[in-house]
């Protein structure tokens, strides 16, 4: 018998907002523990919460984002049983009215379009971090109330290769929105996969294996397929499939029983008595949606449309930062395709090299602007650019216009000397001047890399190219 597989994914996005959900309390990590929180952070008597309106704005964002209804009203629940990670026990949180619902997301897996909706994008607090030790739990409360979106798919997904994709364009979407750094790795985003087979063709859900919090869009894939796999050789072998929370052993490449689930846990939801319900104004839904960063699939198509393949745009869009430093770099009209060039191979080998973010790039992408200016006026040759390149990286406060001065002083820039150059060439090459006499023009740029390599490189390459056509033309 075939089975097919049935996915659904439960994402959860740590925001980048200043301050945390309900609190005051800064957003900041890597401090001693317990050294940002507020009285409310740690539950004590009288404190109030209050809504940040920064994560408003940025859930209303990602639900536009993800083609989702957004709710004109703000409604809050408890989430309530024994919390030991949140001191007053229990999860302010979205049950009942989550802000964003019935929205939906294009995956492009072998090239066929796949829609995967979306049933919710709620609000919600995150948890303390707890470190455990041999004998007993410490408990850092920085992390408790920093706000988090969590956006639950319906059973959509067919493969480990459709889910890996789907958590890619949402990671894509929270990162240029600025909502989140959206690193796994770091814990900015938390995808848990809920999966369950059934026969090909039917219509019935099986039973469903939760799998917590998977670090990497990678082991999404890898944990998908693996627990796929597991689940049919039961089936197959009269087996049945337990209600179960797993994990993904990275080690094994496995998914692991953490504890079987016998019933739902009951949480005991009611309306958060200390949050009044609060009336989105259309016009304050309008602003956050109308002041959103561009997103990768917009620029996608604008980097289309000036004239870049299919390979270096996608190369552009893979990260919001090195996007955002091709848009700075080409904002005064320096060549879309040369500036891609720079960056997808001379940056890019720069940034592998030292294991750094473009973001700590020392180039300006206006340094670079100019410098890409100079090469297309022909002021400067790519090995000089290359030069310059090199000496901005040791010191970024250099003018690039003034180190290329430096380059021209040692230029022959000379006509009469030039032409004298270009005839000594021509005289050795005279089967050349025979092709191009017989419309052979990719003749041109054999002679002029026979001029760099007389002159060491040592010539203006606009002026050289002006006059070695005519000189051609004269013979």
């Amino acid at each position: 018998m075939d089975y097919e597989a049935v996915i659904g994914l439960e994402i959860h996005v740590e925001m980048k907002t200043k301050s945390k959900m309900f609190s005051s309390a800064p957003v900041s990590f890597g401090y001693e523990p317990n050294t940002q929180t507020v009285p409310l952070d740690l539950a004590f008597p009288g404190t109030m919460p209050t809504v940040n309106k920064q994560a408003v704005i940025n859930a209303i964002r990602v639900s536009h984002a993800l083609h989702m209804d957004i709710d004109r009203e703000l409604w809050f629940d408890r989430k309530n049983y024994f919390y030991s990670d949140l001191p007053k026990g229990y999860q302010i949180t979205q049950q009942h009215r989550p802000i964003g619902k019935n929205g939906y997301l294009t995956v492009n897996v072998g090239g066929v379009d796949k829609k995967i909706r979306i049933e919710r994008l709620h609000m919600e607090e995150d948890t303390c971090k707890q470190l455990h030790s041999y004998d007993c739990t410490l408990l850092d409360y920085n992390r408790a109330g920093v706000p988090l979106i969590e956006i639950v798919s319906l059973p959509d997904i067919r493969s480990g290769e459709e889910a890996s994709k789907y958590v890619e364009q949402i990671r894509s979407i929270v990162t240029f929105l600025d909502v989140s750094d959206g690193k796994m790795e770091e814990g900015s985003l938390r995808c848990d996969v809920n999966i369950s087979i059934r026969p090909v063709g039917s219509e019935t859900f099986g039973t469903k294996v939760e799998i917590k919090n998977l670090n990497s869009i990678a082991n999404v894939q890898k944990a998908i397929d693996f627990e796929y796999k597991r689940q049919v050789e039961l089936a197959s072998n009269g087996q049945e499939v337990q209600q179960e929370t797993r994990r993904f052993d990275e080690a094994s490449k496995q998914t692991v029983l953490m504890r079987v689930k016998t019933d739902a846990v009951d949480y005991k939801y009611f309306i958060e008595p200390n949050i009044t319900p609060i009336r989105l104004s259309e016009t304050f839904i309008q602003d956050a949606i109308e002041t959103m960063n561009e997103l990768a699939e917009s620029k996608l198509k604008r980097y289309r449309d000036m004239g870049l393949n299919e390979y270096d745009a996608n190369i552009l869009i893979s990260n919001k930062d090195i996007s955002n430093y091709f848009d700075r770099a080409t904002r005064d009209g320096a060549s879309y395709k040369l500036i891609a060039n720079w960056i997808i191979g001379d940056i890019q080998s720069v940034l592998n090299k030292n294991n750094m973010s473009i973001a700590d790039f020392p180039i300006q992408p206006e340094s670079l602007s100019e410098l890409v200016k100079l090469i297309e006026n022909g002021t400067i040759q790519n090995k000089h650019a290359r030069e310059i390149f090199n000496k901005l990286l040791e010191n970024p406060s250099l003018c690039v216009k003034e180190l290329s001065k430096d380059i021209s002083k040692d230029m022959i820039g000379d006509e009469n000397e030039i032409v004298v150059l270009i005839n000594e060439v021509l005289d050795n090459n005279p089967q050349s001047i025979t092709e191009y006499k017989n419309g052979r023009d990719r003749v041109v740029g054999f002679l002029m890399g026979q001029l760099m390599k007389k002159t060491g490189g040592k010539i203006n390459p606009a002026i050289a190219n002006k006059l070695l056509l005519e000189q051609l033309k004269r013979r």
